[in-house]
C-alpha cells in the first residue's frame, strides 16, 4: 500500500484507536478529566483532517483553555472533582466547536458522554459556565494570531517555465503570534550545509541509500519505524505525554498544566520551524538526488529514478518539523519527571496500523523520530539534528514558563 493510501486511512484508524484508548481507561483506576479529554480531542481533530500545523494550533488553544478551566473551577467556592470535570468538559466543548464547527456532532457526543455521570443541576451549570468563560477568553486572545498572516508565496521559476502548481503548506505560519517565543525567528538556525561540503555529501548519500522506496539497505525494523512516524498529528506526541500523566499520584491541575505546556511548545515549534523552512527554501532529497550532477559536489551521484519511501511533505526541507516537535515534547517530559524515575514512554500510530512503540528514556524517543525521517527519505541527517536543537530550546522555554514555578512552590523555595 502506498504512503498516500495509508495517510487516507489514518484518520479513520485513529478514530478507532482513540476510542479504544478512552474505553480502556475506564477499566483502569479512572483516568482524570484532562487525560480523558485529551484523547477525545485527538480523535475529533484526527477525523477533521485539517493538516498537522493547524491541528497543533487547535490542540494548543484547547489545552490552554482546559488548564484555565481546571484552575478557575478549582478555586471556586465548594469546588469538588465534578465541578472541575464540568468546567473542563465545557471548555473543550466551546473551544472545539468554534475551531472545528464541522465536527459539532462529534463534539456534542463526546461532551454528553463526559458529563453523563454529573447531575444536571444548577451547580453543574455554574461550573460549566467557568469552563465556557475560560475557553472564550483563550479563543479571544488567539483570534488575531493569524490576522496578520498573509500568503505571499511566489513559486521559484523563470517566465514561461512550468513548475508544479501545488501551493506549499502554511506559508504564512511564521507570521503568527507565538505563545512563548518573542518572535518566530528567535531560534532560527544558520543555513544548511553548503552543497560543496563533506557534510552535504555525507547526508545526501545516507538518505539516498536508506530512504529510497526500494532501498536494499533499510531493514524491516527500520521500515517499521519509518511507517510509524509517517503520522504527525498531535495525538502521536500527546500519547507519549500520557505515559507521564497517567502515573500514580498526579492530580488534574498538574496534568492540565503539563498538556498546556506541551501543546503551546508544539505550536511554537511549528511557527519556528516554518520560519526557518521558508527562510532557506532548501530542497528535499527527491529533488536533490535527481539533480545530483549539478550540485557542484563530485561525491554526490545522480539517480534519475530515485523516490523516497514516504510521500514528500508540501514544504521546504530544512529543518525537520518532526524533530523539533519530538525534542520540544521530550524536553518538557524530562523537566516534569526531574528527580523521579522516568516511566516507560509509549504511543501508537495510525500509519503503523495502531502499533505501539516504547522507549525507556527520552533521548531514545527523540532519536527514533529523527531517524525515521531519514529512513522515510524526506530529511537529511543535519536537518534532523538542527530540528532537535531548536526543539530543546523551545521545550526549555516552555518548562521555565509552565513547570519551574510550580516545582519551586512544591519544594517551598
Amino acid at each position: 500500500m502506498s504512503t498516500r493510501n495509508r495517510s487516507k486511512k489514518a484518520a479513520a484508524q485513529w478514530a478507532r484507536i482513540a476510542f479504544a484508548s478512552v474505553a480502556g481507561l475506564t477499566l483502569q483506576a479512572r483516568a482524570d478529566v484532562i487525560t480523558d479529554w485529551n484523547l477525545r480531542s485527538a480523535q475529533i481533530i484526527g477525523v477533521a483532517r485539517i493538516g498537522t500545523p493547524p491541528a497543533v494550533r487547535v490542540m494548543a488553544i484547547v489545552q490552554t483553555a482546559a488548564y484555565e478551566a481546571a484552575r478557575d473551577a478549582g478555586r471556586a467556592p465548594s469546588a469538588d472533582a465534578q465541578a472541575v470535570e464540568a468546567a473542563v468538559a465545557e471548555a473543550h466543548r466551546t473551544a472545539l466547536a468554534q475551531l472545528l464547527p464541522a465536527q459539532r456532532a462529534a463534539i456534542e457526543s463526546a461532551f454528553g458522554a463526559a458529563v453523563a455521570h454529573i447531575a444536571d443541576d444548577t451547580a453543574r451549570a455554574r461550573h460549566a459556565a467557568i469552563g465556557d468563560r475560560a475557553a472564550r477568553r483563550v479563543l479571544a486572545e488567539r483570534a488575531t494570531d493569524l490576522a496578520r498572516a498573509t500568503d505571499s508565496y511566489r513559486p521559484h521559476t523563470t517566465p514561461g517555465v512550468y513548475v508544479p502548481t501545488v501551493t506549499p503548506a502554511v506559508v504564512a505560519w511564521p507570521q503568527r503570534k507565538p505563545w512563548l517565543l518573542e518572535r518566530a525567528d528567535q531560534f532560527r538556525p544558520g543555513a544548511p550545509p553548503a552543497l560543496t561540503s563533506e557534510r552535504w555529501a555525507r547526508d545526501y548519500n545516507e538518505v539516498k541509500a536508506l530512504g529510497a522506496r526500494d532501498s536494499k539497505r533499510r531493514s524491516a525494523e527500520q521500515t517499521a519505524i519509518a511507517r510509524f512516524w509517517d503520522y504527525s498529528l498531535p495525538a502521536v506526541y500527546h500519547g507519549v505525554v500520557h505515559s507521564v500523566a497517567l502515573q500514580p499520584g498526579r492530580d488534574v491541575l498538574a496534568n492540565a498544566r503539563l498538556f498546556a505546556a506541551v501543546a503551546q511548545a508544539m505550536d511554537d515549534a511549528m511557527i519556528a520551524v516554518f520560519d526557518a523552512k521558508y527562510a532557506y527554501h532548501f530542497w528535499r532529497p527527491g529533488t536533490a538526488i535527481r539533480n545530483g550532477d549539478i550540485d557542484g559536489n563530485d561525491a554526490t551521484e545522480r539517480d534519475a529514478q530515485w523516490s523516497p519511501l514516504s510521500d514528500v511533505p508540501l514544504h521546504p526541507e530544512y529543518p525537520s518539523a518532526h524533530s523539533i516537535l519530538a525534542a520540544a515534547v521530550g524536553t518538557l517530559i524530562e523537566a516534569e519527571v526531574a528527580g523521579a524515575p522516568m516511566p516507560t514512554l509509549a504511543t501508537s500510530s495510525p500509519t503503523a496500523d495502531g502499533a505501539t512503540r516504547r522507549w525507556n528514556e527520552v533521548d531514545a524517543f527523540v532519536r527514533e523520530v529523527g531517524e525515521a525521517r531519514v529512513l522515510e527519505g524526506v530529511h537529511y541527517r543535519n536537518s534532523v539534528e538542527v530540528g532537535e536543537a531548536m526543539g530543546r530550546r523551545i521545550g526549555a522555554l516552555a518548562a521555565a514558563r509552565w513547570l519551574a514555578p510550580t516545582r519551586l512552590a512544591r519544594q517551598g523555595e
